[in-house]
């Protein structure tokens, strides 16, 4: 039997879109002389759908589209994700469900048993899981198809309480088949391949296992989709971060064909580091974040970026982001030197524009600060220049690349990094303004580790903006370690708190000074109000802010 995998970048809500997509990568398996194809989790709507699968059209327009597919699938099967209705009047309307078709027919349906309802996925408020499971037969042979999460909880101490594969495993099947959307993180490929392992080795079975490729608004998801024969070596590993169509052979329980490579014993690696490594697969991070802005532009329909650029780190590795991404062609960088920058400063970002070839403009605001100041005195009454004056500056700066955007159809894109949206140090309606964070899940640390990895063939961003010390230039002789610890002690305290959920106890029996402890986690906690009026995050870590980490703004817990 030859099977096709079909790793593919799917747009939520766009169906025509969808269904042009799947039904050519079936055009392409019948010409390879396929047997089967199998789709990714939710194909036919994109992944996630969220709120969209309770409007009625949207259930009916999948459906409409499961039917087109099934007209294709004639000569060779079809295996694709989407929403199926529950028959039941008890429990939830729908399903989230994986469709065989062939010969012109739906042949069979299973549904997800494990909704994961943790961090980004919120399944359990749209479908049922699964009450029964059956064996999908096809050619002569017995599929156990599962769905994504269906696979994950073989652990220590599993989170539910049935797993779909016990069930299976009873009715002989011959092969497993995942059809996923499991999203990138930056450890997550290692643990992909660690539990599809677990499952070969526990039930002695291969597995096809198929995943997304492609990012919706904040979460990203980087293919590597793979089959595995049952003695767990990886028979074929499909590119990450890219489309891709890959076909294997499944012949008397092995797999011939296109063979990429052999795993070896592939250790069971855990999921979440035990201390915080900022050059942690920077590599897979700077492609997640090129596919993130990519995709953000390309389904919103937008072409051109703008970015406040400093001569700081942060705006300088997000313009090189933004140059490769969307070409430096749709990129404009705004340069807005107040009194308080230094000339290097300027002499820094205009070499960076220079060297990504990208178009710029210098407008000071020494002039627009000097009136708002004059405005406010009165008011002020000649009370000391503050913080209050500092965040002035940047809303001025806010206020005028929001200007360039609305003028020139312009989407600001935000440089503000997670060590400066966990600590507060930001202004709202400031630097924080924006369409899209793009380095917002990235601590300061791991923000220098990119730059370094940008500059791996040459100089892109210039070295002093890499050596010099961080600082937001809003008064004289201002540096971030002024109002912040140093980020090689702020980040891993950060990283443990956030990623790993380590309360203030745990954090001081690392070792960890009482005072720091407190005072790093006061900050966290007391800026929640902010984060909450931020843009979308790409998502590149375990826990990101957003939609996955869910915090009370007025909660005193650990402050």
């Amino acid at each position: 039997m030859k099977i096709i995998l079909a790793q593919q970048n799917y747009h939520i809500g766009n169906f025509e879109a969808n269904t042009a997509r799947i039904l050519s990568a079936i055009a392409e398996a019948k010409k390879q002389g396929g047997d089967l194809i199998v789709f990714s989790e939710l194909a036919v709507c994109g992944y996630p759908p969220r709120d969209f699968l309770e409007f009625d059209d949207f259930v009916i327009e999948s459906t409409t589209a499961i039917d087109k597919i099934r007209q294709a699938a004639d000569t060779i099967g079809v295996l694709v994700g989407g929403p199926s209705v529950n028959p039941e009047k008890a429990g939830k309307n729908l399903f989230n469900s994986a469709y065989l078709l062939y010969n012109n027919e739906i042949q069979g349906i299973a549904h997800k048993t494990l909704l994961p309802n943790y961090d980004i996925f919120d399944e359990y408020r749209y479908f049922e899981p699964a009450f029964e499971w059956n064996i999908l037969e096809f050619k002569g042979k017995r599929l156990a198809v599962t769905i994504c999460e269906d696979i994950w909880d073989l652990v220590d101490d599993p989170i539910y309480r049935k797993h779909p594969m016990d069930e299976l495993i009873k009715l002989r099947p011959d092969i497993m088949i995942n059809l996923s959307a499991s999203p990138f993180d930056y450890i997550h490929a290692d643990g992909r391949k660690s539990t599809v392992k677990k499952n070969v080795l526990k039930y002695k079975l291969p597995m096809v296992y198929c995943n997304t490729v492609g990012s919706h608004t904040e979460i990203v998801f980087d293919g590597g989709s793979m089959v595995m024969n049952a003695q767990g070596d990886l028979v074929t590993e499909m590119p990450y971060f890219s489309e891709a169509i890959q076909s294997v052979t499944w012949e008397n329980g092995d797999f011939y064909e296109t063979v990429v490579c052999k795993s070896g014993e592939m250790p069971m690696v855990k999921l979440t580091p035990e201390k915080f490594e900022p050059g942690k697969n920077t590599s897979k991070i700077h492609q997640a974040l090129i596919l993130g802005i990519r995709d953000y532009f390309t389904k919103m329909g937008f072409t051109k970026a703008i970015i406040a650029s400093s001569g700081g780190i942060d705006s300088a590795v997000v313009l090189a982001l933004a140059c490769e991404a969307l070409d430096a062609g749709n990129v404009h960088a705004l340069l807005l030197p107040s009194q308080f920058s230094t000339d290097h400063s300027v002499s820094d970002a205009v070499k960076l524009s220079e060297n990504l070839d990208c178009k710029y403009d210098i407008i000071p605001i020494a002039d627009v600060f000097g009136a708002f100041e004059k405005s406010l005195s009165p008011v002020f009454n000649d009370l000391p220049f503050n913080v209050a004056e500092e965040n002035l500056q940047s809303r001025i700066r806010g206020a005028m690349v929001m200007a360039l955007s609305n003028k020139f159809g312009y989407i600001l894109l935000n440089t503000s990094n997670k060590s400066e949206l966990a600590t507060g140090y930001g202004t709202l309606y400031g630097d924080m303004a924006g369409g899209l964070g793009v380095i917002g899940d990235l601590y300061k640390q791991q923000v220098y580790e990119l730059a370094r990895f940008i500059n791996r063939e040459k100089e892109i961003i210039p070295c002093n903006i890499i050596t010099k010390p961080p600082s937001a230039e809003l008064r004289p002789g201002q540096k971030d370690s002024d109002s912040l610890p140093e980020y090689d002690i702020l980040d891993p305290i950060l990283y443990q708190y956030i990623e790993r959920r380590q309360g203030p106890k745990e954090l001081i029996e690392m070792g960890y000074e009482q005072a720091l402890v407190t005072r790093i986690l006061k900050m966290v906690n007391s800026n929640e109000y902010k984060r909450n009026q931020f843009c979308p995050i790409i998502r590149v870590s375990p826990k990101a802010f957003g939609i996955g980490r869910r915090m009370p703004i007025v909660g005193k817990y650990l402050t």
